[in-house]
């Protein structure tokens, strides 16, 4: 599956990463700039695990999230 996608390096966040889904059916992330690099790779990594697993179609946020921290 292919998927377009921007990545954006933010101050003042309070969470590694956020996700959204843009109209256009790209998606832009959001990650902490005040991570070290290995956490923001993480914080990369598990926002695409996201994003290729197609949770924002689902409901259960439980659900999404025990599956995408394996």
């Amino acid at each position: 599956m292919d998927f377009d996608y921007q990545i954006f390096f933010m101050d003042d966040m309070h969470v590694n990463e956020v996700v959204t889904e843009n109209e256009d059916g790209s998606f832009t992330i959001f990650i902490n700039s005040n991570l070290c690099d290995s956490k923001r790779l993480e914080a990369i990594n598990h926002a695409i695990h996201h994003i290729t697993n197609c949770d924002f179609e689902k409901t259960d946020v439980q659900d999404i999230e025990s599956t995408a921290h394996f």
